[in-house]
């Protein structure tokens, strides 16, 4: 049955991709107007909702890392890490950010210092400045992952803690499984998550060759034409396919980490033959403004004046990590196996976003000084004529500036490349009821099958189409983080009545207060079985004692 489920969320999760990709191919104007106003339509009808839900998000991870639930492990609690921290901070990197921090490092803070965030200040000075890295550093700082860490965590708990498929189907099985009525959208679900997973993947590829190909003109010379575009994603293909046939330990950790190391490089780089005094003022001044404006930032609108920025960057924004986290989630789960809900929410929520925002100061502050100090420089007129070879502009401008391009290129490459492997790797998981090491040939599929339609989108132009229309997935799924929510809290709450269940039936009585994680390694280092095992194993003990464990206060969950 759960094969012929695998089959089915396969064949179903195909035709609709067909379809959207058909229309994209035919209609790539009409598709992408219609998708586009969509978009815009939902944007502005709950954009309040998407600000109050990643915020919401935020404070309930914050609050469960915190509180009596932080010390479990996804996983066995006796479990370890499956990976060290730099190569797992390297794969979230590489799953969450991708090559839009290599892009819009330097061009979005430019973007914000030419157009200011709700017309606040004046354009292109020094408070524009200003203005332009706080709000970067918002965009792309702590609410960017909170989606993803959410969708990860609960995902990692039932794959590695409870043993089951990582599904959103699965997960929320306990709400639908007495509900007949809502058990027949189980397999819609991951249906869902597969279709709203290739089609950004696909729309990011493709994106991301089309700025190649923008980087490799700037650079070389080279035209931006269909010829080289297909010259790209052909290279880039064979890469995350020997990545692919690698498997996760070998490919795209390997990669990630060397992305990681090439990042820290070009970065330290810049800040020491940039500006450096500047840059390192910029980023502090942009983490106490960051820091200073964060609850205002988070659920700030424009109701009076009709202002439509926070609908263009911020809600754009949430809708799309919200889109994206059925994806990244998911491998964020893969890569998390054994680390504690405290581990785990105080390194996906803060350290990414940390070197985005160390990676926004370096090079946006520098973008902006560079152009404060000299009078028609031309960067912010590069910026706004073509945003994708703005990076290399700027290169231009500094000491070994085609070794620098050449780099920017590599990594782009590389992202590009864990990106697609990463989403190969987790939609042949989602087509496999879940498993944790599906198939090679399921992989190479979904490999191909996102190359196919990358480069189909960028032949007929229906990129941006299928891009809206991904974004669109996120107020569906918004409502299904909350019944995951739920789920969540409901299983956490039952693990720690089986583990002060038993180390009653242990202790025969538990001091108020106690911590019943710091229990369970007394009892262990006593050289007694966990509790919560010895209560499954020993249930003639546990009955003969019932009369005893009436006598003292109920464990409380």
């Amino acid at each position: 049955m759960q094969q012929n489920d695998g089959q089915r969320v396969f064949y179903v999760s195909a035709i609709i991709i067909a379809i959207l990709v058909a229309l994209g191919v035919l209609f790539p104007v009409g598709f992408g107007d219609v998708a586009t106003a969509a978009l815009n339509a939902v944007s502005r009808l709950f954009g309040w909702f998407y600000l109050l839900s990643v915020f919401g998000i935020m404070v309930f991870l914050l609050a469960l890392a915190m509180g009596k639930y932080g010390k479990v492990r996804l996983g066995p609690q006796d479990s370890k890490p499956e990976y060290g921290f730099f190569s797992w901070v390297s794969m979230l990197l590489a799953a969450g950010f991708g090559v839009g921090l290599v892009f819009y490092g330097m061009a979005e803070p430019m973007t914000h210092y030419i157009s200011p965030p709700y017309g606040d200040v004046a354009p292109e000075s020094a408070e524009s400045a200003r203005y332009a890295i706080q709000y970067a550093f918002f965009n792309w700082g702590v609410h960017q992952w909170t989606a993803f860490a959410l969708v990860g965590l609960i995902i990692a708990y039932y794959q590695f803690r409870k043993e089951q498929a990582g599904l959103v189907s699965v997960v929320l099985r306990p709400l639908t499984a007495k509900r007949p009525g809502l058990q027949r959208f189980n397999g819609a679900l991951d249906v869902f998550a597969v279709v709203a997973t290739v089609m950004g993947v696909a729309t990011s590829l493709g994106l991301g060759v089309l700025q190649t190909n923008g980087g490799l003109h700037a650079v070389f010379g080279l035209p931006e034409n269909g010829f080289w575009q297909f010259i790209i994603l052909f290279c880039m293909f064979l890469a995350y396919m020997a990545s692919t046939c690698s498997g996760l330990d070998k490919g795209i950790k390997r990669l990630s980490n060397l992305n990681m190391i090439m990042c820290i490089a070009m970065m330290l780089y810049v800040l020491f033959t940039g500006p450096t005094l500047k840059i390192l003022e910029t980023i502090t001044l942009g983490f106490g403004d960051y820091l200073q404006n964060f609850l205002v930032m988070s659920l700030r609108m424009s109701p009076y004046n009709g202002d439509n920025w926070a609908q263009n960057w911020t809600i754009f924004y949430w809708a799309w990590v919200i889109a994206w986290s059925p994806f990244v989630g998911t491998f964020v789960a893969r890569i998390s196996r054994g680390r504690t809900i405290k581990e785990y929410v105080f390194g996906v929520l803060f350290v990414p976003p940390l070197l985005a925002c160390l990676w926004l100061g370096v090079f946006g502050g520098t973008a902006i000084h560079m152009e404060l100090a000299t009078e028609g420089l031309g960067l912010a007129a590069a910026t706004q004529d073509n945003i994708t070879v703005a990076l290399f502009k700027m290169f231009d401008l500094m000491p070994f500036s085609g070794l620098l391009s050449v780099m920017a290129m590599i990594l782009i490459f590389i992202f590009l490349v864990t990106s697609a492997d990463s989403a190969s790797y987790i939609v042949a998981q989602m087509t496999d009821n879940g498993s944790i090491n599906p198939p090679l040939y399921k992989r190479v599929l979904w490999g191909v099958l996102i190359a196919a339609i990358c480069l189909t989108l960028i032949a007929s132009g229906g990129l941006k189409g299928l891009q809206a229309a991904a974004v669109l997935s996120a107020l569906p799924f918004t409502f299904i983080l909350y019944m995951m929510v739920v789920v969540l809290m409901r299983e956490l709450r039952k693990d720690r009545k089986l583990m002060l269940d038993g180390l009653y039936h242990h202790y025969k009585e538990m001091p108020v207060g106690a911590d019943a994680f710091e229990a369970r390694d007394q009892a262990k280092e006593e050289g007694m079985a966990p509790p919560e095992e010895a209560l499954k194993q020993d249930d003639e003990d546990v009955s003969g004692t019932h009369t005893m464990a009436t006598t003292r206060p109920k464990p409380q969950s």
